[in-house]
C-alpha cells in the first residue's frame, strides 16, 4: 500500500475536491454479489472513482472478513493516493462483516451502568479496543463510531438502541470509554451524529426530522457527549440531517453553515474532521439533490461528503461553485490539510495486523457474551417443551435476517426440544391467528435505519394479545428494544416467563435461551 501523500498544492481544485468525497462500496468483490447496486458502483465504476477522479475514502458495506481484508487491499492498490476506508460498525467488525466480534449494541452498556458503573466503563473501553484491533486487521481504518446521540424519546426509529443510553451523563461516560479505547490503535473514530438525533421519532433516512427544541435544551442536553468526545480527541464528527429552527430555521444541520462552523467549529472549537451523513438518505436527496445537497454542505463547513447521491456531479459541482466564487478556494485547502492530518495518522503506525489471528478472538467474544449476560432481564424458565409446542419467531423482514437461519440457536435449540417452527414477518400473509398450541414467542425487533418505526408491528402485538388471551403463551424471548418489552409487560401474565436480550446475534439468542432452558 502507497504511505506517502502529495503536497497539496500540487493538486488540481477538481482533485482536492475529490479528496473530500467518501463513497460507498460493497465488500463483495464480484459485481453479481452486490446487495444494493443503486448505491454501490460495479467494479469498472469503482476503480474510475478511486483511480482518476481520486476519491479521498470509500465506506464499505457487505462481505466476509476475509472478502473485506482483500477488498481493503484492492482499494488501496487501485489508488494513487492512500484511502481511509470507513465502516458503520458501532456494535463491533461483527456487525457488518462475518467472522469478526459482533457486540451487543450500545444500549446494553447502559444497563449494565445502571448496576455496575465501573464494569459498563470497562466494557466500553474493551469494545472500543476490539473494534479498533480488528478493523485494522480487515484494512479499515475508519470507525463511524462511537454514536454520542441521547436517546430520550423511546419512538425514535434510527437512534434507538444505537444510542448508549438515555441521559447526557451515561451517553458521555460511555462514548468516551469507547474512543478510549481505540487510541493504541491507528485508526479514526467519529462521534454522531452532531448536534443530537435522539429525540426524533422521523427516520431521517426517509424525512426530513424537525428538532424544536430552545437553546437551552440543546446545550443542557444534546450537546455534551459531544463536548466530552471532542474533549477525548475523537477525529471526526458527523452531522445529523436534521431541522432545528433555534439555530436555524431554513437548512437542515447537514447544510448549515450556523450549525456546523457556527456551532461545531466555533463554538465547541472542534478541529478535527467534519464529515456528513450519507446524502442519499431522504432528509436530503429528496429536497436539494445530488449537486446542490454537496456544494451546500461544504459551503456549510463539512470537510468530508459521504455518500453523494452521484460523486462525479458532486465533485464537478463543487468545483464549479468554487470557479464561480460560491465557495472559497481557502476552505477548500483548509478540508484537505484537515484530511492530509486524519491520513497521516493511519498511515504511518507500524501497527500490523492480521484478520487471520485476530477476528474474533477468545478475549473479545468473551467481553462480548459478558456485556450480554450483564445486561439481559428474565423472569423464570422452563422445562423441556413436547411436539405440542411451538416456537413462533415474528421478524420485520425474514428475508433480511442475517442472524437467523436454521443453525441459529433461536430455531436450533428449541427444535431439539421438539418444538415446531412457525416464522411470521410483514410478508406473512393475513390469516387466523392460531392459538391452540402452546407457545414460546420470540420477537425480533429494535429501531433500524431505513424502516421508519421504532415499534412492535401490529402482526407482533395482534400474536402476543390471542396467545396472553388464550392462555397459550408458553414463554416470550425479546431480542432488541427494551422500549418493547416495557410496553407489553403490563399484558404479559406474572406467571409467564419471560427473556429481554439486547442483542440479536446467535450469540445472544444462546444466552437468552439457556438462561430459560436451564
Amino acid at each position: 500500500m502507497k504511505t506517502g501523500l502529495p503536497d497539496i498544492n500540487s493538486l488540481s481544485l477538481a482533485q482536492q475536491v475529490a479528496q473530500m468525497v467518501l463513497v460507498r462500496a460493497s465488500g463483495y468483490r464480484g459485481d453479481r454479489q452486490r446487495r444494493y447496486p443503486e448505491w454501490e458502483p460495479p467494479a469498472a465504476s469503482l476503480q474510475h472513482l478511486v483511480t482518476d477522479m481520486g476519491v479521498g475514502g470509500v465506506i464499505l458495506v457487505g462481505g466476509s472478513g476475509a472478502e473485506i481484508a482483500l477488498r481493503c487491499q484492492q482499494l488501496q492498490d487501485w489508488a494513487n493516493i492512500p484511502l481511509l476506508i470507513a465502516a458503520d460498525i458501532e456494535e463491533g467488525v461483527g456487525q457488518r462483516f462475518a467472522g469478526a466480534t459482533w457486540f451487543p449494541p450500545p444500549m446494553a452498556l447502559s444497563a449494565v451502568a445502571r448496576k455496575q458503573p465501573s464494569a459498563a466503563r470497562d466494557y466500553a473501553r474493551q469494545m472500543g479496543a476490539f473494534t479498533a484491533r480488528e478493523a485494522i486487521a480487515l484494512g479499515l481504518n475508519w470507525i463511524l463510531a462511537p454514536v454520542v446521540d441521547v436517546n430520550n424519546n423511546p419512538s425514535n426509529p434510527v437512534i434507538n438502541v444505537r444510542a448508549f443510553g438515555e441521559n447526557p451523563e451515561e451517553v458521555s461516560i460511555l462514548s468516551s470509554a469507547f474512543i478510549q479505547g481505540t487510541k493504541s490503535y491507528p485508526v479514526l473514530t467519529t462521534a454522531k451524529h452532531f448536534p443530537g438525533h435522539g429525540d426524533t421519532d422521523v427516520d431521517s433516512h426517509l424525512h426530513l426530522p424537525i428538532l424544536p427544541h430552545s437553546e437551552a435544551r440543546l446545550v443542557e442536553i444534546e450537546l455534551p457527549p459531544f463536548q466530552s468526545a471532542i474533549a477525548s480527541g475523537v477525529d471526526a464528527v458527523m452531522t445529523a440531517h436534521l431541522l432545528i429552527p433555534a439555530w436555524d430555521g431554513e437548512k437542515p444541520a447537514t447544510l448549515s453553515h450556523a450549525i456546523l462552523t457556527g456551532k461545531l467549529r466555533d463554538r465547541l472549537g472542534f478541529t478535527g474532521l467534519i464529515v456528513t451523513d450519507a446524502l442519499v438518505m431522504g432528509a436530503i436527496a429528496n429536497r436539494y439533490g445530488a449537486k446542490e445537497a454537496a456544494v451546500l454542505a461544504v459551503s456549510a463547513g463539512a470537510d468530508i461528503i459521504l455518500m453523494p447521491q452521484n460523486p462525479a456531479e458532486a465533485i464537478n459541482a463543487v468545483r464549479a461553485a468554487v470557479e464561480e466564487g460560491r465557495i472559497d478556494k481557502a476552505q477548500i485547502t483548509e478540508s484537505v490539510k484537515r484530511i492530509w492530518q486524519a491520513k497521516q495518522k493511519v498511515l504511518t503506525s507500524t501497527y500490523k495486523g492480521n484478520f487471520t489471528s485476530e477476528l474474533a478472538q477468545a478475549d473479545a467474544v468473551y467481553t462480548a457474551e459478558d456485556i450480554l449476560r450483564d445486561a439481559q432481564q428474565t423472569r423464570g424458565c422452563l422445562s423441556v417443551g413436547s411436539s405440542n409446542c411451538r416456537n413462533l419467531i415474528v421478524v420485520d423482514d425474514a428475508l433480511d435476517c442475517k442472524f437467523l437461519g436454521k443453525h441459529t440457536p433461536a430455531i436450533a435449540l428449541p427444535h431439539k426440544l421438539g418444538y415446531q417452527l412457525q416464522v411470521v414477518d410483514s410478508y406473512t400473509p393475513k390469516t387466523t391467528l392460531e392459538t391452540e398450541k402452546h407457545t414460546l414467542l420470540q420477537i425480533f425487533v429494535r429501531g433500524n435505519p431505513w424502516r421508519g418505526n421504532a415499534g412492535l408491528n401490529q402482526r407482533a402485538i395482534a400474536w402476543f394479545q390471542a396467545l396472553v388471551k388464550a392462555e397459550k403463551l408458553q414463554a416470550l424471548v425479546i431480542y432488541g428494544s427494551p422500549y418493547i418489552l416495557e410496553k407489553i409487560m403490563p399484558e404479559l401474565p406474572p406467571e409467564v416467563p419471560y427473556v429481554f436480550t439486547y442483542g440479536q446475534m446467535p450469540d445472544a439468542q444462546a444466552i437468552a435461551l439457556s438462561s430459560l432452558f436451564p
